[in-house]
């Protein structure tokens, strides 16, 4: 079943590695809300009646909204859209916005039943030098205050690789979210991206480089931790025990249509993608005409196969050969010949149904999945 997320495009303070759509300033929250309640209003149809299995509310912060803001939100949805009496409702929020009176709120008062928390490292050391609004005591005082309001699908968000954590740091870092008993983690390697404080940084020379041994070595840490700790490693990134897989984003992974609302949301409906304008004041003022502010691009058959295979292979499901052999011949001819490499180099195992990545293929899942794109 499809999916809905909802970009909430509003940060206390820009973190220096982030690359997201965003604004600092609040001073157009109402009319931004005002805005994603028409465009949901213009969009209803998107996803032909097809009941939601999962609601994301992203960002940016969502978390930055009060619970009226919230609760008009997902108000609208639930009149507009047919939701699964059990679907996953995941907020993105930060450790700062997170009062135990709010969570109580928004456990008893909105339909919200899981938590994405942005908690990034548990070391205040880490957290100065990422520019984040938290501190390590509040990271942990708010996962401890979650889960005593009754939340008990939590996720978090750890960054490895970054230049002022070491070994003994992270590995910390993984001890305290196992020893809280958080049942699922979305960990990312620090990448530098263009745009951001953190690649102006390493310009000037103000800022290392990630050191690609250290972050290779942190992330093989991390499979042996997780597996340790009885946790599936179902996508590159991600991480969680029995029954806690993310909904929402399996979707993506596993090629679903989904809804995107608000600014720069993408959408997918298996045919085309679209994506909003990533601009606040722009988006707002198309939605107050009745516009929805997008472009759209209809997916080739190679991009299609390319999708496919850069989704799949991140996935403990893998690539299915029959899906490959679905795309046609001169696919899957491509695909055979490109990946034997790989095979015979112990980067991806074969069954007589999938290829997956091994662990030696999981340190260089974006380059493999480069060798066997379809290039026209």
């Amino acid at each position: 079943m499809p999916g809905l997320y909802l970009h909430i495009p509003f940060c206390k303070q820009a973190c220096h590695y982030c690359n997201f759509h965003f604004s600092t300033t609040l001073r157009q929250k109402p009319a931004l809300v005002a805005a994603i309640l028409q465009e949901l209003d213009l969009q209803q149809d998107y996803l032909r009646g097809e009941t939601l299995s999962s609601i994301y509310l992203g960002g940016g912060t969502p978390s930055l909204l009060d619970l009226a803001e919230l609760q008009q939100i997902l108000d609208k949805v639930y009149a507009l859209f047919p939701v699964n009496p059990d679907a996953e409702v995941t907020l993105e929020a930060n450790p700062d916005d997170l009062t135990p009176e709010k969570l109580y709120a928004l456990r008893t008062h909105t339909p919200i039943n899981r938590l994405s928390i942005g908690i990034q490292s548990f070391q205040d050391t880490d957290l100065r030098w990422m520019n984040r609004a938290h501190s390590a005591a509040e990271a942990r005082r708010c996962l401890e205050d979650a889960l005593a309001a009754g939340f008990q699908d939590l996720t978090i968000d750890l960054i490895y690789g970054a230049p002022t954590t070491t070994d003994a740091a992270w590995a910390e870092n993984l001890k305290i979210a196992l020893d809280l008993g958080i049942p699922h983690l979305s960990s990312y390697c620090l990448t530098v991206e263009e745009g951001t404080a953190l690649a102006h940084f390493v310009r000037k020379g103000k800022s290392p480089e990630v050191n690609e041994d250290t972050a290779n070595r942190q992330f093989l840490y991390l499979l042996d931790r997780m597996e340790e700790a009885g946790f599936v490693h179902y996508e590159i990134s991600n991480f969680a025990l029995p029954g806690h897989f993310a909904r929402h984003n399996s979707s993506y992974w596993k090629g679903e249509p989904y809804l995107g609302v608000g600014p720069s949301a993408h959408s997918f409906d298996l045919v085309s993608r679209q994506w909003n304008v990533a601009n606040n004041a722009r988006y707002i003022r198309a939605l107050e005409v009745g516009t929805v502010p997008f472009e759209r691009e209809v997916l080739t058959r190679a991009q299609q196969y390319n999708e496919f295979v850069m989704t799949g292979l991140r996935t403990v499901w893998g690539c299915e050969k029959a899906r490959i052999r679905a795309f046609g011949e001169p696919f899957t001819s491509f695909l055979e010949d490109e990946i034997r490499s790989h095979i015979r180099e112990g980067r991806i195992s074969e069954t007589a149904t999938h290829y997956t990545l091994t662990r030696a293929g999981k340190l260089l899942a974006d380059r493999i999945a480069a060798d066997l794109f379809w290039v026209d």
